[in-house]
């Protein structure tokens, strides 16, 4: 049995493999291996169905997982994570019916709506790994400059900001003579 705390790198990993199969899915076809794209393209449905399974199970035994960055970052984590949950909500209708065409041996259909779904999700699976990235892989207080330490800033990098005031502590002293 996976230990839950080892799922978000699970999904990280089935995002990426779904990312590198579409990938090779869409070279394949480019180049006319029709035997390899379709092997590819079902392997990365295969995926991403483990993959929404496995998110599942995590985000109903911990729930909701929150960013705590600040500043620019926050905002550059709520735009991808926005863009990533609307996308995400649409790519298995989009899959499901380019899978299914191609099955069926529509074509012609299966190529004009393969041109959306591609692109659609390829995106969410690699801005799945970025968030992963985000969420669980960034320098909280990694080293020590001087009075400041170093927390996350940038994507893929750390920033330094200031480190944030101690409380004040008050010490009682007799004074004596």
């Amino acid at each position: 049995m996976i230990p839950l705390t080892a799922l978000p790198t699970l999904n990280a990993t089935l995002n990426a493999t779904s990312a590198c199969l579409l990938t090779a899915g869409f070279v394949a076809i480019r180049r006319r291996r029709v035997a390899v794209h379709r092997a590819c393209m079902i392997a990365a449905f295969v995926t991403s169905v483990l993959f929404l399974v496995s998110y599942i199970v995590y985000h109903l035994q911990v729930g909701t997982t929150r960013f705590p960055g600040q500043g620019w970052v926050r905002g550059l984590y709520l735009g991808i994570l926005g863009t990533h949950t609307v996308l995400a909500a649409i790519v298995p209708l989009l899959a499901i019916a380019t899978l299914v065409l191609a099955l069926r041996g529509r074509f012609d259909r299966h190529r004009r709506l393969a041109r959306w779904t591609l692109p659609v999700w390829l995106y969410v699976s690699v801005t799945g790994v970025v968030i992963y990235v985000m969420l669980y892989h960034r320098p909280e207080t990694a080293s020590r400059v001087g009075s400041e330490d170093r927390v996350w800033g940038a994507v893929g990098g750390a920033g330094v900001v200031p480190r944030p005031a101690e409380p004040a502590r008050q010490t009682f002293r007799s004074v004596e003579g």
